[in-house]
């Protein structure tokens, strides 16, 4: 497989969607919780659902060399002799990491799935006492970042269930396996560096440096670049400590989220009612509309009241088709996607952060729909293409291109034009499921 399909795999599906420690968190969910794309990385997902992509691993001596190049970047970098003595040179290489790196998901993800095991009852009340516990801190942050509580508090639900599980690999050797690997050694290097930078400014210790098995860490699990730019001392003990310190977490979310360019006083979208003549010919995050335009086409609130209409920008959303909930997602739901760039990941973030702050359930529930293999995403790209509707190379990625290829496929065929496939498109397609 190309370093670009690999990469496509990585943040270009709209179907499988989750961050890998937003992944370990639900699956770290105390058993009182509900059972635990869209552009995104990939979850960590369970072993029998996996494709694994035949990857040599590297021979001890490569990597010895590596870690020789590394010692010298390091010194370049201006990290000490005692730290690349004691530190880089004694990194040790983590088959695992470049395993997991190289698994691809066999099936999709629904977003019922995805979307039930992280907005959980369990989690909403979890999120509401850490609210009431942390109320003049998260009062202060909206007042000096804009961002308010909920959704800082939404967000570490997500990402390590409220520090439940914030990952428990050796970040240093991590990043190391993965700065060694040819496929994204540049980024993995810049990563490596940046978290010795973070170990030689606050004295880490390497055995209290874990998180996934990409480097990321803490609470907020930020990768070593956005830690050393964005995470903020915030009990003032002179140690930005995102693993120990939930006040520091908390703050280092809200500067982050600042930074990301989130709107004050604005929501991160809503759900939606659309009318039963919609003809969805705006849909998704490349065709945003002015809400007074949503409101023209008889786009309603959830309690059925009309939109109201600011001036705001908003597209909107269908991550299960048209026969579930419906999203409009304004200018703080892109800054969410910067956050993680999973149209699933934000929808939850943003409703959750809802339920935390005392709002009601979806009206229209998440339906259950049968996840789909590879293969069969194959077979309807192949299709589409030689129906006439260029989706480019069948790579099993139901990404933006097949996407628009099936809605257009759809409306020549009178089914509805909603670009999500379902049944019948499948069947109109000859495709048995």
């Amino acid at each position: 497989m190309t370093r670009k399909s690999r990469v496509a795999v990585f943040v270009a599906s709209i179907i499988l969607s989750c961050t890998v420690l937003s992944a370990c968190a639900a699956s770290a969910a105390p058993a009182t919780s509900t059972p635990t794309t869209t552009l995104t990385s990939t979850p960590i997902p369970k072993a029998a659902a996996l494709v694994k992509i035949a990857d040599p691993i590297i021979p001890t001596e490569s990597f010895a060399q590596c870690v020789v190049r590394l010692q010298q970047k390091a010194r370049d970098a201006g990290i000490s002799q005692h730290i690349i003595d004691t530190t880089v040179a004694n990194l040790k290489y983590v088959p695992r990491v470049i395993e997991l790196d190289n698994q691809q998901p066999e099936f999709t993800t629904t977003f019922g799935d995805y979307f039930d095991k992280r907005v959980t009852p369990w989690r909403v009340e979890q999120g509401r006492k850490l609210m009431a516990k942390h109320h003049q801190l998260l009062s202060q942050l909206t007042k000096e970042y804009g961002v308010p509580g909920q959704y800082i508090v939404a967000f570490w639900g997500l990402e390590t269930n409220f520090g439940g599980y914030k990952g428990s690999m050796p970040v240093l050797n991590s990043l190391a396996t993965l700065a060694c690997d040819p496929r994204r050694s540049d980024y993995f290097t810049g990563e490596l560096l940046q978290a010795l930078k973070l170990k030689q400014q606050y004295q880490f210790a390497d055995n209290k440096m874990v998180g996934s098995w990409a480097g990321a860490m803490g609470h907020t699990q930020f990768m070593p670049t956005n830690y050393r730019k964005y995470a903020v001392d915030g009990d003032g003990d002179g140690i930005a400590d995102l693993w120990n310190s939930e006040v520091d977490a908390l703050t280092s979310a809200a500067n982050f989220l600042q930074h990301l360019g989130w709107k004050a006083d604005e929501r991160w979208g809503r759900e939606v009612l659309l009318p039963a003549h919609y003809s969805f010919a705006y849909l998704g995050g490349k065709q945003p509309l002015p809400l007074v335009k949503w409101r023209e086409l008889d786009i309603k609130k959830s309690n059925g009241q009309p939109l109201s209409t600011p001036d705001m920008q908003a597209a909107l959303y269908l991550p299960a088709g048209h026969t579930g909930p419906a999203f409009l997602g304004y200018d703080n739901f892109n800054v969410i996607m910067r956050w993680n760039r999973s149209e699933f990941y934000a929808i939850a973030v943003g409703h959750l952060a809802d339920r935390i702050n005392g709002g009601a359930a979806l009206t229209r529930a998440v339906p259950k729909q049968p996840r789909l293999s590879r293969e069969i995403v194959t077979q309807l790209q192949q299709k589409l293409n030689n129906a006439g509707f260029d989706v480019g190379k069948p790579d099993g990625i139901l990404g933006r291109n097949s996407v628009l290829g099936l809605q257009a496929f759809q409306k020549q065929n009178g089914l509805i034009a909603d670009g999500f496939p379902d049944q019948q498109t499948f069947t109109a397609l000859g495709i048995k499921l």
